[in-house]
């Protein structure tokens, strides 16, 4: 049953307003979404997640460490959450097409807010941390995915590109505050108290979306989907990325971050290489995001939709250009540079994101944008073990060169279709914005 206090909010708090006719409407897309009630509150949800989840990954680290002595058993603790999506992604976004999409997020929130709070029991052997470590990031998939659908159900068109570009802004100062705080938090309190009280955010999230956010019934299901079951839902979802070119284009996009990302994982031994200690790899790590950052606003905020859609394909392109830079064995600010300059370019995967979400029909929204989602993590993660792996036998400076001239090539292939494909994509994107 719907909230009846959010039933009866004015149009500009609850619901999207009518499109404007004016051509710059665009510019004030940021403000408009904001004074949207219901997006307020899955942001906020988002936001308290972001951190949640990275402060998590630190504190759990540490805990591990501290049972162990491990250094390599701290890094696998981290690392597990990349397999989540690897294993169970696909399956598990489609939930959120088979359910209402709300009760999707808040019961996945719940889970994880009773696992992660297991986690810091005291006393739990090493295998339990991991497993319940390994459960905890499986309700965040399918959360994903609700949230991305749900939100082109609230916004459409251009300002379902702010909407995102803002959620995944903030996300990129979240993962800094989670780090810093899971770094604080365990060494006032202890690991396994600062593990047990993160657990309290997510019942927080949970409740911020069951009463900040209208509930709305399952997605209808198409006549073809209707005989089948879960399988069929998750095999639709791969139809409709693969057989689509819009979206094949789209998500393959999404996926070169396995290849421009692969410095992230090497930031240690290239700041030791350069003479910098843990400090400055933090600082290498940080270079990214801060370039998203920058790249995100001046994209989403100064760049006309047309021209942002059309510029695409060139973005994919430059994203890996800067770690070219690795063939003059740079000084570690010229890293941070390099760094921060394919962040900002890298920043075409904000409005990637919103073009694919509003190019999928909407009762596949949530398996695609799972499907998708999933394929990215995978990706990175399996970038930054390849980097790894690599750089014991070539060292980091050619392995990220490398890295680069794929990146570099693989965005040719798919800039060159998308250069056809862009002018339609923003056809379909302006259509959503007219009124239902």
């Amino acid at each position: 049953m719907a909230n009846p206090r959010l039933d009866k909010t004015p149009d500009d708090e609850g619901h999207e307003p009518p499109s404007s006719p004016q051509k710059d409407a665009w510019r004030s897309s940021y403000r408009e979404v904001m004074a949207l009630r219901e997006f307020r509150a899955i942001w906020s949800a988002h936001t308290i997640a972001t951190i949640g989840t990275n402060l998590l990954n630190i504190a759990a680290s540490i805990l591990v460490y501290q049972i162990t002595g491990s250094p390599l058993a701290a890094g696998f603790t981290i690392a597990l959450g990349f397999l989540p999506p690897l294993i169970a992604g696909p399956f598990l976004s489609g939930l959120a097409d088979l359910f209402p999409r709300r009760r999707v997020m808040v019961v996945c929130d719940l889970l994880r807010a009773v696992l992660i709070v297991s986690i810091g029991i005291p006393g739990l052997p090493l295998w339990a941390v991991w497993l319940l470590l390994f459960c905890s990031v499986l309700p965040a998939l399918p959360f994903a995915a609700a949230r991305a659908a749900m939100l082109s159900e609230i916004i459409q068109g251009e300002r379902y590109v702010a909407s995102t570009a803002i959620i995944q802004l903030t996300a990129q100062v979240g993962i800094l505050v989670g780090f810093m705080a899971g770094g604080f938090t365990s060494g006032l309190f202890g690991p396994h108290a600062t593990v047990m009280c993160n657990g309290a955010l997510f019942v927080v999230t949970a409740l911020i979306v069951r009463f900040g956010v209208k509930a709305r019934p399952a997605p209808e299901r198409t006549e073809k989907e209707e005989g089948g079951g879960f399988a069929t839902v998750v095999a639709g979802g791969a139809r409709l990325v693969f057989g689509d070119p819009r979206l094949r284009t789209l998500a393959l996009m999404a996926w070169l971050a396995g290849l421009y990302m692969v410095p992230y994982g090497l930031a240690t031994p290239l700041a030791a290489e350069a003479g910098g200690g843990e400090t400055a790899a933090g600082v290498v790590m940080a270079g990214t995001s801060i370039g998203a950052l920058v790249g995100g606003l001046v994209l989403t905020r100064l760049v006309p939709p047309v021209t942002r859609l059309r510029l695409l394909g060139p973005l994919a392109v430059l994203a890996s250009v800067p770690l070219l830079v690795w063939l003059f064995d740079p000084p570690l600010w010229l890293m941070v540079v390099a760094l921060a300059a394919s962040g900002a370019t890298a920043s075409y995967q904000f409005v990637a994101n919103a073009a694919f979400v509003l190019c999928v029909p909407p009762d596949g929204r949530a398996r695609a944008f799972g499907l998708v989602a999933a394929g990215l993590q995978v990706s990175q993660g399996l970038g930054i073990l390849a980097g790894g792996f690599f750089a014991e036998f070539f060292g980091t400076g050619t392995v990220v060169v490398g890295a680069g001239v794929l990146g570099i090539v693989f965005a040719l292939l798919l800039a060159l279709p998308w250069s056809r494909m862009s002018d339609e994509v923003t056809r379909r994107m302006q259509e959503t914005e007219a009124p239902a």
